[in-house]
């Protein structure tokens, strides 16, 4: 049996495709304003390129309902069940995506036990980060070798606003550039270590890094000074949510 896991998301649109419970492919493409569009475009992707008539679809995140799906999941739970799946017993989660932040703790065996969600403020978020990159003149891909051998400024203003005008002025102030990004990663750091902290973790038990920012291993350096705690990512963690459709589907929809 194929499932189809679906993760839209309002960056990127995630998919992932299982067969007889195996992770078979997977593909990623910008959501670009157009998330029932990307979430097509996924789907047609798995079935042209594996002859598949039939497959059981599961989707999750922003666009969820936009398709006709077999089963429709929340996103906490999905990003559960995927964390687990990548990283079995793991109890800690920090997931930052395009426009919001989860941090979710869990029972050992993929089971969520308390969450929170920043999903009202770009501040701690993967779009903070591109803005702030932006405005710096360089692109958020070329995040870790732009910060290399940096020194963080102090960036003090949280809303992206504010804080896009005070990277203005730290740069007319002659500023490194660099020196201003690695300030804007640990501003962010800062607050969701505090977003993190509500869920009265056991501190330095390893925490696993989802979401597009998890890409970034400059990033989840400077989030371990701030949560205390190893943190981890895995190649697949931006597909994290996805795959968790996906597990779940496979269990429901036999």
């Amino acid at each position: 049996m194929y499932t189809i896991g679906l993760d839209s998301g309002s960056t990127t649109t995630k998919g992932v495709l299982f067969s007889n419970g195996k992770l078979l492919d997977k593909y990623l493409i910008p959501t670009a304003g157009n998330p029932k569009g990307a979430m097509s475009e996924v789907v047609e992707y798995f079935k042209q390129n594996h002859a598949i008539k039939n497959a059981k679809l599961v989707t999750t995140g922003y666009g969820r309902k936009l398709l006709p799906a077999d089963l429709v999941v929340t996103e906490i739970t999905c990003h559960s069940k995927g964390a687990e799946y990548l990283h079995p017993g793991v109890k800690q989660v920090i997931d930052i995506g395009g426009q919001d932040c989860k941090t979710i703790q869990l029972n050992g065996k993929g089971s969520v036990v308390e969450f929170n969600m920043n999903d009202r403020c770009a501040a701690g978020t993967g779009r903070f980060v591109e803005v702030m990159m932006r405005t710096l003149g360089e692109d958020i891909s070329d995040l870790d070798h732009f910060v290399q051998g940096a020194e963080p400024v102090t960036i003090n203003s949280m809303c992206t606003v504010f804080a896009e005008s005070e990277v203005i002025s730290l740069i007319s102030k002659g500023e490194a550039r660099e020196d201003i990004a690695l300030g804007v990663l640990h501003s962010i750091a800062q607050r969701i270590s505090g977003q993190y902290s509500k869920l009265r973790p056991v501190r330095g038990e390893e925490v696993l890094f989802t979401g597009g920012l998890s890409k970034s291993e400059t990033f989840a350096k400077v989030l371990e000074q701030y949560v205390v705690a190893p943190v981890k990512s895995d190649e697949l963690s931006q597909y994290a949510g996805a795959i968790g459709a996906a597990q779940i589907g496979i269990k429901k929809l036999k």
